[in-house]
């Protein structure tokens, strides 16, 4: 009752490994699929290695992480390297999360990655991490997410690409029209929010060392939601719904909102990489408590 055509990439469920989580090396994502992945996606690299923020870079607190690792990574040439060892080991879907300083160096990245073939890429122009290194972040801008859809299309080839979105900028449902517009073939929403910031009390400063970070976890859950029901009325792309999904009822909120895949990241961090098998079973038994035979059945019902 779990698997998934997202487009025409086989899933054996709709759960995937969002960026960020496990997704430097080969082994380790082979491990997320072994515990009930459907996919996996890679932590966001682009075209040469960065040391990312100094440390403490996470912090947990109640309901979430904070967290301001700033985009740490080997660069593409490594990435691809365990993309293509990932794929001789395994054979579930490999989804390569991408990113640029400029809107060129993503059609470079693009280009480069193309070398070893990942079942979609994956663009990621909302981290609020980096504000300070890199600027707004592309994806708060109509204008700056046209150009980069633009020219990550033209580079792809017949590789699907799908743009991912942060609950910030001129709404949602515009960017993803506009990324639509412009031949992406997927939307992956959503990133972190905030920024946000934690203080301790006791020495009275910020706990990151970048003062501020993403905020993940349970806390984003209803933003996310939000966000997927607004994209899913706004265009007809489908949605991999990302946002403080940790157990099956999170997952089954944002398929209902018009998600087709859902990613869980967090949740790996706090609740151990068994949380898809739970998850996967959580579904399948609502599924049948409800007599129904198929996800297709439920996706988007909350909007009738």
């Amino acid at each position: 009752m779990l698997k998934l055509n997202f487009l025409n990439i086989h899933m054996q469920s709709p759960l995937v490994l969002a960026s960020g989580i496990l997704g430097l090396t080969a082994s380790s994502m082979k491990r997320v699929v072994d515990c009930g992945a459907g996919a996996v996606t890679t932590k966001s690299f682009n075209l040469e290695a960065r040391s990312g923020h100094k440390g403490p870079s996470i912090v947990p607190f109640e309901q979430g992480v904070l967290n301001a690792v700033g985009l740490s990574n080997p660069g593409v040439e490594d990435m691809v390297r365990e993309i293509l060892y990932f794929k001789k080991r395994c054979k579930a879907p490999v989804f390569a999360s991408i990113f640029g300083r400029t809107v060129d160096e993503f059609g470079e990245v693009v280009q480069k990655t193309l070398e070893c073939g990942p079942h979609l890429i994956e663009v990621n122009i909302s981290c609020p991490n980096v504000r300070s290194e890199m600027g707004t972040p592309f994806g708060q801008s109509l204008k700056e997410t046209e150009k980069v859809v633009k020219i990550v299309k033209k580079h792809s080839g017949k590789i699907p690409i799908s743009i991912k979105l942060g609950p910030h900028g001129p709404g949602l449902g515009s960017l993803a029209k506009v990324c639509e517009d412009n031949g992406a073939n997927a939307i992956t929403a959503i990133n972190t929010a905030g920024p946000g910031m934690i203080i301790d009390v006791d020495v009275r400063k910020p706990v990151l060392s970048n003062k501020t970070g993403g905020v993940s976890g349970p806390a984003i859950l209803p933003i996310a939601v939000k966000s997927v029901f607004e994209i899913y009325e706004k265009c007809k792309l489908p949605i991999i719904g990302t946002g403080g999904v940790s157990t099956a009822e999170d997952a089954l909120q944002m398929i209902l909102a018009g998600a087709s895949g859902v990613g869980v990241g967090t949740a790996v961090y706090t609740e151990g990489i068994e949380v898809f098998n739970k998850i996967n079973k959580g579904i399948d038994l609502y599924l049948d408590k409800h007599s129904f035979t198929s996800l297709e059945e439920i996706r988007g019902s909350a909007h009738e």
